[in-house]
């Protein structure tokens, strides 16, 4: 028997909770409910309130474990704009069971990674999903039309530091976190950015980077609408500007004389062509399917 389950065993059980985040950026947040902090591995987990968890669900099965974890926004570090921002999407998390007066006692209860995020009332609450969500994520390719790669990853192997595809802007004007305004940028034409990124290089959302919807010119500007509000952007912030790709094998060849490296199947047939019935007819032609 352990020395933690002999304590668990006894009459009175000096107990706590801590959790440990670890962000993508290698920032590591830790908390306890305990009134005092608690030190182990090399980490300090603070009592201030920052998370609570609900009940543990987990099983021996692949379904994955799950729990909630809730929190006020009051923990140093822990602030709303982060949150917001998708620094904490896809953030490691820990949970052990630890004997306070004595932290060698404890034990893993949950490790895994933070799930959808919902704000309300200065409060938010966090889906937690275990370790055998990563075995409900698609593996190897799919079989589609366009191209399967991200821009610029080793599958597309497109230089985004090259002459002409990324530029950097200091932002003149910002409409709800959505809607950008930069000085033109004369290399490229309208809509070069679509399908693109944008990626804050300075100011309170450094390091976060959202989709471009719309890239367009006008009153001696450059406008770039994002899909998704980039919350803590300012003006005079610093942001690089990242061409965008439709995953077609047109702009492939055009844009980027890369189609070596295209990573789709453009000639599939269509799921219309594939149910076609067949005719009586001596002859059929459908067509090339090379368009």
């Amino acid at each position: 028997m352990s020395a933690l389950e002999t304590h668990l065993a006894g009459g009175v059980t000096t107990l706590c909770r801590c959790w440990r985040l670890v962000r993508r950026d290698g920032m590591t947040l830790g908390f306890t409910d305990h009134d005092q902090p608690v030190h182990f591995d090399g980490a300090v987990f603070a009592p201030q309130g920052g998370l609570s968890g609900l009940a543990l669900a987990q099983g021996t099965g692949l379904s994955v474990d799950n729990s909630e974890a809730e929190g006020v926004l009051s923990a140093e570090g822990l602030r709303e704009e982060d949150i917001r921002a998708g620094r904490y999407d896809g953030c490691g998390v820990e949970v052990w069971q630890v004997n306070w007066a004595d932290a060698e006692m404890r034990r893993c209860l949950f490790r895994g990674t933070l799930g959808e995020i919902t704000r309300a009332g200065g409060a938010f609450r966090a889906e937690l999903r275990g370790l055998t969500e990563a075995l409900n994520q698609p593996q190897g390719r799919i079989f589609q039309r366009r191209c399967g790669a991200v821009l610029g990853d080793a599958a597309c192997g497109v230089d985004l530091g090259a002459e002409g595809r990324s530029a950097e802007r200091t932002l003149e004007a910002v409409e709800e976190g959505w809607r950008l305004h930069v000085r033109p940028v004369a290399a490229v034409a309208e809509g070069w950015f679509e399908g693109g990124r944008v990626v804050a290089l300075s100011g309170m959302a450094e390091g976060v980077s959202r989709r471009v919807k719309i890239d367009r010119a006008g009153d001696g500007l450059r406008e770039l609408v994002l899909w998704d509000a980039l919350p803590g952007l300012a003006v005079g912030d610093r942001v690089r500007l990242e061409v965008g790709c439709d995953k077609s094998p047109g702009t492939c060849r055009d844009r980027f004389g890369n189609l070596l490296n295209f990573r789709g199947f453009p000639h599939l047939p269509s799921e219309d062509w594939l149910m076609v019935h067949p005719a009586r007819a001596d002859r059929v032609d459908v067509g090339s399917r090379a368009r």
